[in-house]
């Protein structure tokens, strides 16, 4: 692999723009897929099949499937859906349990190997915008054991679990959708609630979804978690696995000048773009002729690289007829 096939692994970009086709060929790393993709059971199966067929590796194929609020199936469900978090959290162990090994399976029915999921922030803000009913709950300890038990059940079903959103988006009172939320806790209180799941988890989870969240705790500047190297520094600390950012598209990171640069000198290993239009990979190519040239960029890259392969071996390149 070259330097710019390597930096395309650090990718994972959705359908819409269909630049997806040619990068795939250039090893690009994944894809995700939303509501709009999914329109019936064969057709979507068809739409993996076709990618698996055109990549230069084996894909992570993506979604964002937790229950409740944020589910992409419900095209072909017939007015099913799975619980939250939350509700499913509160029936009891053996229902989240069985219900995360129900959707797993049906993830891996449609060929999917990657779910960017369990949210494992601590709600402790009543009136967050954004997380609620995704969280286990408002306590660190429960979001702990919810962790472990989805965790668990995806990785013994052949799907890598995600955790997100770190630091912890569960004190926020803004949506990093629409704008940049402020986390204003000292570093004390954030360990004590909204870190505590991360480090509980680091040992073990394959994967780390880093929110676009501004934690005064890491940084005096409005600089995202996904961009900090203080932030990401941290939990490096403790975690070995794959760091991906939330969609870099969210207007909590996407009016900065180059974002996805700074994510890689800061230490993230994966980008995740809702879409794939032309001047995504013209910014990607972009970054591979700098890093030829630039130690420290083509170093991140090449670390990234061997994580992801890492990870890839694990549950993917040994598996993907």
């Amino acid at each position: 692999m070259n330097l710019k096939q390597k930096l395309y692994q650090m990718f994972i970009v959705g359908t819409e723009g269909e630049g997806y086709k040619t990068a795939l060929k250039n090893n690009l790393g994944g894809m995700i897929f939303f509501t709009h993709d999914i329109h019936s059971l064969e057709q979507f199966k068809n739409l993996i099949r076709e990618i698996k067929k055109i990549s230069l590796t084996p894909p992570f194929l993506s979604i964002d499937q937790e229950g409740g609020r944020v589910e992409r199936t419900e095209n072909i469900h017939n007015g099913k859906k799975y619980l939250s978090a939350k509700f499913a959290f509160e029936k009891g162990e053996d229902f989240l349990r069985n219900q995360t090994k129900e959707i797993a399976l049906e993830l891996k029915s449609f060929g999917i190997n990657l779910n960017f999921a369990p949210c494992i922030d601590v709600n402790t803000n009543p009136n967050n915008p954004i997380i609620g009913e995704r969280a286990f709950s408002d306590n660190a300890e429960d979001v702990i054991r919810g962790e472990k038990i989805v965790s668990q059940t995806y990785r013994e079903n052949g799907i890598i679990p995600c955790a997100k959103h770190y630091p912890g988006h569960g004190d926020a009172d803004a949506d990093s959708h629409l704008t940049l939320p402020k986390i204003d806790l000292p570093l004390a209180e954030m360990e004590k609630m909204h870190i505590k799941p991360f480090k509980a988890c680091a040992k073990n989870i394959e994967m780390i979804m880093v929110a676009h969240l501004h934690c005064t705790c890491f940084e005096k500047d409005p600089v995202p978690a996904s961009l900090s190297k203080n932030a990401i520094s941290y939990l490096r600390e403790e975690f070995d696995g794959v760091l991906i950012s939330d969609d870099m598209v969210m207007k909590g990171v996407s009016d900065i000048e180059n974002a996805c640069e700074k994510g890689i000198r800061a230490g993230l290993n994966l980008f995740i773009y809702r879409h794939s239009k032309p001047e995504l990979f013209e910014m990607i190519d972009n970054i591979a002729k700098k890093a030829e040239h630039d130690t420290e960029l083509k170093t991140n890259i090449e670390k990234s690289f061997e994580k992801i392969m890492r990870l890839k071996r694990r549950f993917i390149l040994n598996t993907s007829a």
